[in-house]
């Protein structure tokens, strides 16, 4: 698909094209029809005069392509694409994710896990009988985290009768257990003795990767947001870091990112069921730049979104930069 979903359609009637010719180029687009036919006319103009040379340029011509950088990928070539997706930690000559951070991350979830560490303590705290932390502490960490303010306001309809009121310090707890950092013992949660290594080391510089890496290759993102699984949107967290790490200077609209997504992975739109209410592309985006921009980027610090004060802004419409935690967390080559 060479023209973008939000581009003006070709056509020439001023709309956009996914509102007007997508649809029957979709039908008439056969990627693997028009590469053959790519290849095949290559091969007879070269006028090649035994079958191992036109197999010798064959693979020339599919190296050639792989490696070639694409417009829908921002620059990448399918074949960086598919080792981000693949091989997002293990791929050196693309990227390079810290093992260690230079500072303090200024980070919500390193905030959190701070007060969440203070917490537990040496000692230790009994959990629930479901297991889960008990709600003293939770209302404590709450309040800690949140402020007066942020807590009566979070609060305002319901309390905190349990872990999961909570939800950011549920997930933390469930990823940190994950990481290897908070396990259950003789009836208690406590700090593992490698998370008590790490936090009189370098502290949360040394905890906050562990978790950003168990988080993304770990914990399901899709847990209790009521949307598709789409796993996809997870596993290809990489382009979006990518793609903050190309426009992410400059403030721009979630919007941004939610396009640029879709423009360059638009089969995804086909695993969302049909809805009498929304569009396939609108639940997409939305869950896309929940899991992805929101509990994901900016949880972690690694992007900054403007505050609104109407309570109804779309925050597909929010604007967002990368914040400077992202240079130290990620390198990109």
């Amino acid at each position: 698909m060479k023209t973008g979903r939000n581009e003006p359609c070709p056509c020439g009637s001023g709309k956009k094209y996914k509102q007007c010719c997508l649809s029957a180029d979709q039908q008439s687009f056969n990627p693997a029809r028009e590469i053959n036919e790519e290849l095949r006319q290559l091969l007879e103009d070269k006028q090649l005069d035994s079958l191992e040379a036109m197999q010798a340029e064959a693979e020339r011509f599919i190296q050639a392509r792989n490696y070639a950088p694409l417009s829908a990928f921002h620059g990448l070539s399918p074949a960086q694409m598919q080792q981000m997706l693949d091989c997002p930690f293990d791929s050196p000559e693309l990227v390079r994710f810290s093992e260690t951070l230079e500072v303090e991350p200024d980070a919500p979830v390193a905030r959190l896990f701070s007060l969440l560490a203070e917490g537990i303590g040496e000692q230790g705290v009994k959990p629930t009988a479901r297991g889960n932390l008990p709600r003293a502490l939770c209302r404590e960490v709450a309040l800690a985290y949140l402020g007066e303010e942020g807590y009566a306001e979070a609060t305002r309809y319901a309390g905190i009768s349990k872990e999961e009121d909570f939800f950011e310090l549920h997930q933390l707890r469930v990823v940190a257990e994950l990481a290897g950092l908070l396990r259950s013992y003789r009836g208690k949660f406590i700090l593992s003795r490698e998370c008590k290594t790490l936090l009189a080391g370098s502290g949360m510089a040394a905890i906050y990767p562990r978790l950003l890496r168990i988080f993304v290759t770990e914990y399901n993102w899709a847990y209790a947001d009521r949307y598709e699984e789409l796993p996809f949107i997870q596993r290809s967290f990489l382009f979006t870091l990518y793609l903050l790490w190309r426009y992410g200077d400059e403030p721009r609209p979630v919007r941004f990112y939610e396009e640029a997504y879709i423009d360059a992975f638009p089969s995804l739109l086909d695993e969302v069921p049909s809805s009498p209410y929304f569009e396939p592309e609108d639940i997409v985006a939305r869950c896309y730049s929940l899991r992805t921009l929101s509990r994901f980027a900016e949880w972690f610090g690694l992007v900054e979104v403007e505050k609104s004060t109407d309570p109804m802004a779309n925050f597909s419409d929010l604007r967002l930069r990368k914040t400077s935690l992202f240079e130290q967390v990620v390198c990109w080559v």
